[in-house]
């Protein structure tokens, strides 16, 4: 007999208060010539700020057990054991031969939510990665306290929804939903949509959302998964997109560029998509992401941030916007997240 599910006693207060900051749009006003990307390493902060330190980080990589380490002690979620090397020692020789500072790491499905691998190497390297969980959904509410103790104990700094993991038929605005959005706010940590199979099929549980909880941030994870569009319902989707700018919580990745293009490295029919994004959202509520290790095979971690500056000079983007992109939008989110 199935357990009875106990009932939710979190409270949603949809005006809690936050410690990530909105920030201002940095939006382009006029065509800028392309600059080489040495040039954005060594430019000024945006905005006629201080000098911001030209750290590269990446918001969306994956990390997991090797196969030793999983049958040791972090073991794979049965049926999603790994086709790709995914573990720390790659994924830092990686990082170290592309120049990138640091990362943001995304709880792989691969571990689901058995988080002690990811932790494990957040507190080896503390200034290297933040950590972003995966956010359980189980109708018994238990996702919840699990949320709490996973950011106030272990360091956790942000939180994935992916509908895929919500109850057949349920949204992610049920009452588990809305109470996990609720909480992330209450904690100051972004919420991260995985939209695989579409933005079409989740932008109103999206938006609702932002309406009622408009503290949480949100971030959607590469491009919400939109693509160039190549007909009318495509384009009506990607317009979507550009109008949740409308929401000042919500930030967007530009990220696993190899998932979202219809063309080979370096995906330079993205750049239509990019320069649209930074119109709408500003170049300081965009980040790019590898989606490391699944980038590898596709054009190599170094690759994956080669791409960005190379469409850069397609839009073209001042060296400042890049910035804004490849480092100081998830420095800005993750405050002494990379020291």
């Amino acid at each position: 007999m199935a357990a009875r599910a106990r009932p939710l006693l979190l409270s949603i207060n949809p005006r809690h208060s936050s410690s990530i900051p909105v920030v201002a749009p940095f939006h382009r006003k006029s065509p800028l010539k392309s600059r080489p990307f040495a040039a954005k390493m060594a430019a000024s902060g945006a905005e006629g700020g201080a000098p911001f330190p030209a750290k590269v980080i990446d918001s969306h990589l994956h990390v997991w057990a090797s196969p030793a380490e999983a049958a040791d002690k972090y073991p794979y979620f049965p049926g999603q054991e790994p086709t790709l090397p995914g573990d720390v020692d790659f994924l830092l020789q990686s990082m170290d031969e592309a120049c990138v500072d640091g990362a943001l790491i995304v709880q792989p499905i691969n571990h689901k939510f058995d988080h002690s691998l990811v932790t494990s190497v957040l507190k080896k390297y503390p200034t290297k990665f933040v950590g972003c969980c995966l956010a359980n959904p189980a109708e018994d509410g238990s996702g919840i306290e699990k949320l709490e103790q996973l950011v106030l104990k272990d360091g956790y700094r942000a939180v994935r929804f992916n509908p895929y993991l919500w109850p057949s038929g349920q949204k992610m605005t049920n009452e588990v939903g809305k109470a996990l959005f609720s909480k992330a706010g209450e904690l100051g940590i972004p919420v991260g949509f995985m939209c695989m199979k579409g933005l079409n099929l989740h932008i109103s549980e999206i938006e609702e959302l932002c309406k009622e909880f408009p503290s949480t941030v949100v971030l959607l994870d590469h491009l919400a998964f939109c693509k160039p569009p190549l007909n009318d319902e495509e384009s009506r989707t990607f317009s979507e997109l550009l109008r949740l700018s409308r929401y000042p919580q919500v930030y967007v990745k530009f990220s696993a560029l190899f998932r979202v293009s219809r063309m080979p490295f370096p995906y330079l029919d993205l750049s239509d998509l990019l320069s649209k994004l930074i119109t709408h959202f500003g170049a300081n509520r965009i980040l790019w992401g590898s989606d490391f290790p699944f980038v590898v095979p596709e054009c190599g971690y170094k690759g994956a941030k080669d791409a960005v500056s190379l469409i850069a000079k397609q839009v073209p983007l001042a060296s400042s916007e890049l910035e804004w992109i490849m480092g100081r939008t998830v420095m800005k989110l993750f405050p002494n997240g990379w020291i």
